[in-house]
C-alpha cells in the first residue's frame, strides 16, 4: 500500500514538471482565463484528459509503436501545426474585453483543449515512451491498482497545475486592464509560431522518410 501511494505521488512529480513546461495548452489556457475567467484551466484540462484516455486505450491494445511512428508523427505535426496557427489567428483577432455571457459557451473549452493536445506531437511521444514506461511501472508495481495509482497522480497534477495558473490569470486580468489583450496577442503569436515550427519539423522529417 506504502509502495503505491509513493508511486502516485512520484506520477505527480512527473507529470507535474511536464505540464509547467510552456506549451500551447498552457498558451490557451492563460488567454482563455483572461477571456473567460478561472474555470477555463479545469474545462481545457478535462479535454486534455479525454485525449489522454483515447491514447491509454491505444497503448493498452499494443498500439503503442504506431503513436510514435515517425509518419505518425510527421502527419500529427502537419494537421496539428495548421490547427494551431488557425487558433492563433483566432486569439489575434478575437481581444474583445467582454467576458462570455452565454455559459453554454464554456462547453467548447473541453473539445478546444482536446484538440490542443492531439495538436502537438509531443504529446503523442510523451505517452508512447515516459507515459507507457509509467503505466507498465504500475501494472508491475500493484497491476491495475498501480495503473489507477499512475493515472490519479498524473491526471491530478494536471488540473492542480492548470487550474492554479487559470485562477492567477483571471485575477490579474483586473489588474492588467486592457493591457491584457496584449498578453492574448502574444499568446497568439506564440501558437502561430509553434505551428510554424510543427509544420516546419513534420515537412522535413517527410521528405527524408
Amino acid at each position: 500500500m506504502l509502495e503505491v501511494l509513493i508511486f502516485t505521488a512520484t506520477s505527480f512529480m512527473i507529470g507535474l514538471s511536464g505540464a509547467m513546461a510552456p506549451g500551447p495548452l498552457l498558451t490557451v489556457t492563460i488567454s482563455d482565463s483572461l477571456k473567460k475567467g478561472s474555470k477555463a484551466g479545469p474545462l481545457l484540462v478535462l479535454g486534455h484528459v479525454i485525449g489522454e484516455v483515447l491514447l491509454i486505450l491505444l497503448i493498452l491494445e499494443g498500439f503503442g509503436w504506431l503513436i510514435t511512428s515517425s509518419s505518425a508523427s510527421a502527419w500529427v505535426g502537419l494537421i496539428g501545426g495548421a490547427v494551431m496557427i488557425f487558433m492563433g489567428l483566432n486569439m489575434m483577432r478575437d481581444t474583445s474585453p467582454m467576458m462570455e455571457s452565454d455559459e453554454f459557451k464554456d462547453f467548447g473549452l473541453v473539445p478546444k483543449g482536446l484538440v490542443t493536445s492531439v495538436s502537438n506531437p509531443y504529446f503523442f511521444i510523451w505517452w508512447g515512451t515516459i507515459g507507457a514506461a509509467l503505466m507498465l511501472k504500475g501494472m508491475e508495481l500493484a497491476k491495475l491498482a498501480g495503473l489507477a495509482a499512475f493515472l490519479i497522480g498524473h491526471w491530478s497534477s494536471d488540473f492542480v497545475w492548470y487550474s492554479i495558473v487559470s485562477f492567477f490569470s483571471a485575477k490579474g486580468k483586473v489588474i492588467l486592464k486592457d493591457s491584457y489583450k496584449f498578453i492574448i496577442l502574444a499568446c497568439g503569436i506564440f501558437l502561430i509560431v509553434v505551428g510554424s515550427y510543427f509544420i516546419l519539423t513534420s515537412s522535413i522529417t517527410q521528405l527524408i522518410s
